[in-house]
C-alpha cells in the first residue's frame, strides 16, 4: 500500500498492472454518443424519445480551451472524429481520464451553432430539460450493465475483498430503470411546476447523474427559476407544496426548512424519494465536477459506494441526525485517493481551472469537462488496500481538531481562526462555495461515534480481510437485487 504524500500531485505517469489495466482502446469522458465500447457504454432505451441539446452562444468570460491528447510529446490524430458524430449530445458514462503528460486518447471538442426546438412534451432519460436554456443532455441510463462493467473490474483481482467489493458494486449500482424512473417523475413535475412557474426549469443531480448512485438513492432535483428578483425560496417551496398536494404521482409532501431548504417527497406507490431546492446550482456544479472524479479512475465507483454502505449500516450517513451526509463522504474518498504519495486521483480544480470555473455560465457547464485530457495513475493498489487505507488514514493518520479537507486544493491544508472552520469538529471544504459541508457534525458525541467507527472497522478489516467483518455485504446484496 502507497504510504501518503504530503504535497498535492502534479506529475503524471502511465498506469500498469493495477486492479484496472488500460484498456485496450484508450476511453475517454465524452458527451457527443462516441464512447468506446466497454465498462462504461450504454445501451440506448428507445422506449422514451430523446431530445438533442445545443449550447447557447456561452456567456461566460472563461471559455474552456481545447487540450489536445499527447503521447510522448505528440500530438495523436483522431480519425474516429467527425462531424455527423455530434448530431446529439449526452451525458454518457465513458471512463472519463484526465490530466497532464503522458497522456491518453482523447477527443477534440466539438460546438454546434444550430439549436433544437423540442416539443414540451417530449420526454428524455436526463435531468436537463431540453426547452431550458441551459444543460439540456440527452442521457441514456448513467449505470453500466454488470457484463459490461465484469471484464474490466474482475480483470486483475486476485484478493477477496477487492472482489466482494466489486459483487457489491454491481449488484447495488443505479441501473437504467432507476435513471429512467426519476426522469419520467422529473418531466412530468416541471410541466406541473410550469403551471405557476412559467419558466421554471427543473434539473436532475447529484448521484442520480454523477455516476455515485446506487439502486435505493434518492433523487436531488433542482429548480432553477431565473429573473431580475431572486426568488424567496422557502416562498416558492410553499407554492409547490400546496401544488403537490393536488399530483396524483407525489405523495408524502414534507417542507423542510433547513439552511437550503427543500420540498421532499415521494413518488406514489414507490419508495422513490425527492428532494427538490430552489436555485442551488451549486448541486449542478458539482454533479459534474464529481462525475468526472467518478469515471478518472475504475477503482473510484466501487470504492465509493462501499464506502457510503459501510456508512450507512453504521448510522454515520445521516446529516439529519448530525452524522456524515453522503457528499462528505465522497469528498472524503477523493481527498484520500487525491493524496496518497501515488494518487489514484488528480485535482482537476487546481489543474483545469477553466474547466469548473465556479463563474462559468450554467449552460456552459457541461461543457467544461470536455476538454480535459485522460489521467492515468500509477497507483496499483487494488480495492481491497484502498479501503483499508481510507479507514487507517481517517483512524490514525488524519488530525480532525488541525486540519481541513480540500478536493479542491487535493490537500489538506491548516484550519485557521475564521468561522467557517474554528471549533467545527469536521472540516470538509465544498469545492465550489468554499464552506464547510460536514457542518452538521455539531455535537461532540456524535463526533466520537464517526472517529470510533472509522477505528473498529480499520481493525476488523485489517485482521479478516473480508468485507462481511465490517457490513454485511451479501444481505445488502439480496435486499438491492429484490428491486423492481
Amino acid at each position: 500500500m502507497f504510504p501518503r504524500r504530503t504535497t498535492p500531485p502534479r506529475g503524471r505517469s502511465a498506469y500498469s498492472n493495477g486492479l484496472h489495466p488500460p484498456p485496450t482502446a484508450p476511453q475517454s469522458y465524452d458527451y457527443n454518443h462516441q464512447s468506446l465500447p466497454g465498462v462504461n457504454s450504454f445501451p440506448r432505451l428507445e422506449r422514451l424519445s430523446s431530445y438533442e441539446w445545443n449550447p447557447p452562444p456561452s456567456t461566460s468570460t472563461v471559455q474552456p480551451r481545447h487540450m489536445p491528447a499527447m503521447i510522448n510529446g505528440r500530438k495523436r490524430q483522431n480519425d474516429q472524429f467527425s462531424a455527423h458524430h455530434v448530431k446529439r449530445q449526452r451525458v454518457d458514462t465513458p471512463s472519463h481520464h484526465l490530466s497532464s503528460p503522458p497522456l491518453i486518447h482523447s477527443r477534440p471538442p466539438h460546438h454546434r451553432t444550430d439549436r433544437a426546438v423540442a416539443e414540451p412534451s417530449r420526454l428524455s432519460l436526463t435531468g436537463f430539460d431540453h426547452s431550458y436554456p441551459g444543460p439540456n443532455l440527452d442521457v441514456r441510463p448513467q449505470v453500466p450493465t454488470v457484463l459490461e462493467s465484469s471484464s474490466s473490474l474482475h480483470a486483475s483481482i486476485t484478493d477477496k475483498l477487492s472482489s466482494q467489493m466489486v459483487e457489491l458494486f454491481e449488484a447495488c449500482q443505479q441501473q437504467p430503470s432507476d435513471l429512467e424512473r426519476k426522469e419520467v417523475c422529473r418531466a412530468r413535475l416541471q410541466q406541473d411546476i410550469q403551471q405557476i412557474f412559467p419558466s421554471a426549469r427543473l434539473y436532475l443531480t447529484g448521484s442520480s447523474m454523477n455516476g455515485l448512485g446506487s439502486r435505493c438513492s434518492d433523487a436531488d432535483i433542482c429548480l432553477v427559476i431565473k429573473g431580475n428578483k431572486k426568488p424567496d425560496a422557502l416562498r416558492v417551496l410553499g407554492r409547490l407544496l400546496k401544488l403537490f398536494k393536488t399530483l396524483s404521482y407525489v405523495e408524502r409532501n414534507q417542507l423542510i426548512r433547513a439552511k437550503v431548504p427543500i420540498l421532499r417527497f415521494r413518488e406514489k406507490g414507490s419508495d422513490l424519494e425527492f428532494d427538490l431546492n430552489v436555485n442551488n446550482t451549486v448541486g449542478i456544479r458539482n454533479t459534474f465536477l464529481l462525475r468526472s472524479y467518478a469515471y478518472a479512475d475504475l477503482r473510484v465507483r466501487p470504492m465509493i459506494l462501499v464506502i457510503k454502505k459501510w456508512a450507512r449500516y453504521n448510522n454515520i450517513n445521516d446529516a439529519s441526525k448530525g452524522t456524515l451526509s453522503s457528499y462528505t463522504l465522497v469528498l472524503m474518498v477523493l481527498h484520500y485517493l487525491q493524496t496518497l504519495s501515488e494518487p489514484v486521483l488528480p485535482s482537476l480544480q487546481r489543474d483545469y481551472p477553466e474547466s469548473f470555473n465556479p463563474l462559468m455560465d450554467l449552460d456552459m457547464v457541461p461543457e467544461g469537462p470536455k476538454h480535459i485530457p485522460p489521467y492515468i495513475s500509477r497507483n496499483q493498489s487494488s480495492l481491497g488496500e484502498l479501503l483499508l487505507g481510507f479507514l487507517k488514514y481517517y483512524a490514525t493518520e488524519f488530525s480532525w481538531d488541525k486540519q481541513v479537507i480540500s478536493v479542491r486544493e487535493a490537500r489538506a491544508f491548516p484550519k485557521n481562526n475564521s468561522k467557517e472552520w474554528n471549533n467545527k469538529f469536521i472540516c470538509v471544504e465544498e469545492p465550489f462555495e468554499r464552506n464547510n459541508v460536514a457542518r452538521a457534525v455539531h455535537e461532540k458525541l456524535k463526533f466520537d461515534a464517526i472517529k470510533a467507527k472509522f477505528a473498529e472497522s480499520c481493525r476488523l478489516l485489517h485482521e479478516r480481510k473480508e468485507l462481511n467483518s465490517i457490513l454485511p455485504f451479501r444481505a445488502i446484496i439480496i435486499k438491492e437485487s429484490s428491486r423492481g
